[in-house]
Parts: structure tokens; sequence; C-alpha cells
């Protein structure tokens, strides 16, 4: 099934970004009209109400026994506009989620046509047919909606409603964690890295190395070395890591992130279509974000929340994976041996035959 809402974010977000309208000649000489005029529209009649109200009540003509309707409208009124300001704000707040490089486009399109027309983004304005109305509700609530040609139907957002959301740690537009920065703040924490290794700001060294407690070893206490060629018939030690036992150590604490993340499931969803649903490295997340990242594989919101146990553990999984493959793997792969022998360049052809001899004299058949 077609993703709609991936497929629109990213035409919006490319359409924003390419600059592409700025050599339209209809669109540079055409006006544009950003003035929706939201707030004088809503408060249009309010003034000729609140005088009404003021009037019946000073004269004791109201309608309500002891004016009990009357001074309620009153005060609704009176509080009005700075409900209208928290309204707005705490909406723009939501909608510019949506110009986050790390935006997840499985949400809505919606807010992002909303956040374009809010923002005076060209190709969005009055004269291209966008539209925004606040109103003032009897239930003393208001409500804002967007029109135009982008939108299936008009986008209707309330603010009572959108004020239980943000109230309950929950996003109207899902902003992505930030899971690289919990994941090199997670590396000192695991208990791979001495004391040494970490500063006084709870971050690794430049020098950072894993302990030698995870560092493959003979019998005899020395290093076991990996072999790796570097061309030209030379080749050089690298250390071997005990991933089992690395991976049992850092087990618990990858847990504990998971479990943090999946305490916002909605949360999870974004990390997990931007970020670690498909086997990625970080740098290959960026420009994924700008393509169709984990189409085939996103969760959608609308769908998939909440999230069944499979997906859960899915994700705990996935998570570890990412962790792992683009975090943990700088400090484990070609790591240089601290022994400085060990550490020089050699000849490839004669490690080979030292190999053999080791193997000789280990199993007696000199």
């Amino acid at each position: 099934m077609e993703n709609k809402n991936l497929l629109k974010n990213l035409y919006l977000k490319q359409f924003n970004q390419s600059n592409a309208i700025a050599y339209s000649q209809s669109f540079v000489a055409s006006p544009s009209d950003y003035n929706f005029q939201l707030l004088d529209n809503a408060y249009r009649e309010a003034g000729r109400h609140y005088a009404k109200l003021k009037i019946a009540i000073e004269s004791n003509k109201c309608m309500s026994e002891n004016c009990e309707i009357e001074l309620a409208q009153l005060k609704y009124l009176q509080e009005a506009p700075q409900t209208s300001l928290d309204f707005l704000a705490s909406l723009m707040s939501e909608l510019n989620v949506t110009e986050q490089s790390s935006f997840d486009p499985n949400n809505n399109y919606s807010y992002a046509v909303a956040n374009s027309l809010m923002t005076g983004k060209p190709g969005f304005s009055l004269s291209d047919g966008y539209n925004a109305y606040l109103d003032l509700l009897s239930n003393g609530t208001q409500q804002i909606s967007f029109t135009g040609p982008a939108f299936e139907t008009p986008l209707t957002i309330n603010s009572a409603s959108l004020k239980a959301l943000i109230d309950s740690d929950t996003s109207l537009v899902v902003p992505t964690p930030d899971i690289g920065k919990d994941m090199l703040r997670l590396l000192p924490e695991t208990g791979l890295f001495i004391q040494e290794m970490i500063n006084e700001n709870k971050q690794l060294k430049g020098n950072a190395k894993i302990s030698e407690e995870f560092v493959m070893k003979n019998a005899d206490g020395s290093f076991d070395y990996e072999i790796i060629d570097l061309g030209n018939g030379k080749g050089r030690n690298v250390l071997k890591y005990d991933m089992e036992k690395i991976s049992k150590k850092v087990t618990p604490f990858i847990n504990a992130e998971v479990a943090g993340l999946l305490s916002s499931e909605q949360d999870a969803v974004a990390a997990w279509n931007v970020y670690i649903s498909k086997d990625t490295s970080t740098t290959e997340d960026d420009q994924m974000v700008q393509n169709a990242n984990a189409a085939e594989s996103s969760w959608l919101y609308e769908r998939d929340l909440p999230l069944s146990p499979d997906k859960k553990e899915m994700f705990g999984t996935k998570y570890k994976e990412y962790f792992m493959n683009n975090y943990l793997n700088e400090f484990t792969k070609n790591q240089i041996p601290s022994v400085k022998e060990d550490a020089a360049v050699f000849d490839l052809s004669d490690a080979k035959k030292a190999e053999a001899q080791k193997f000789l004299d280990d199993n007696n058949l000199n």
C-alpha cells in the first residue's frame, strides 16, 4: 500500500528546499498575500458582544438568573486573547518539528502543509488558494482550521485537545529522538572503559580504548591477534575482542535505554522509521531521511500504535544492533596492539611461516 504521508512529506520538503519557485515567472509576477488575519477575524465581533454583556450585567437585564451565563461569557472573552496567543504558540512549536532534519516523513503530511502556510513559505499564500481561520467556540475552546489545494480535507485543531496532548507529554507532530546523542552518552556508562578513559564531562576521551578485560588472550596471557592485510604483501596485528562478553556487559544498559524510549511509543516509532529499522550506518541515515527512509518497513502511527509485544521486542533487538554496529564498532575494529613490537608492520609471508611453525609446535608435529 502506498505510504501517502511519506511521499507527500518528502515532496513538500524537496519543494521548500529546492528554491525552484524562484524561477517561476508566474509566481514572481503575481502578488502573494500572507496576511491571514487570524486574530482580527476571530475577534471582529467580540468587542460588540463584550459591550452587550457589560451593559446587560450592569443594568441587571441578564437573560440568566444572577447573570451567571453572562458573567461566564464575559470572563471567557476577557481571557480569550491570551488563550489565543498561547494556543498559537503551542501550535507553532508542534508544527516546527516538520522542519527538523530528522523529521519522520511518516507523520501526517497536513502538518507540514500547515507549517508552510503559517511560516509564509512561497506557494502557500492566500493568493495560492490557502487560508487559515481561528474561531472562538461557544463551549469556551478555540479552534484553527487550514484549507487549501494540498489539503484533502480541512485540517482542524482544537485548543483544548492540543493542550491535553501537550500536558500528557504526547506530540501532535512527533519529533525524532536524538538516538545518536543518547548512544554517545551510553558508551562511557557501559563499564567497557576504565575511568581514566572518561573525562570530567562523563564523555569518552579522544584516545579511549576498551578495557583489556574484554580483549582476547592466549593461554600464556599474551594478546591474541588477528592479522589484517595492508596490501603490497604487508600486514599488521589488530586486537581481537570477546564480543560475547562485551554483548553481555552492554545488554542491561541497552535494555534501560529501550525501556525509556518505549515509555513514549510514538518516539520509538519515529526512531524506528528514521534510524534503526534497516541495517544502516549513521552516515547513510542522513541521506535516507531525504529519501523514502524505511519505506517498506515503516511503522505507521495510526496503524501500529499501541505497539504490539512483537514490535517492542523487535525494536529492542534492532536498537542494540544499531548501537553495536555504529557506535561500539569503532572501538573494536582494527585496534592496534599496545605492545610496541606487536604493533609493527610486517611481511605477510613471514607471518604465515611463523603461524605454520606455531601450529606444528603446538601439536608436536615437528
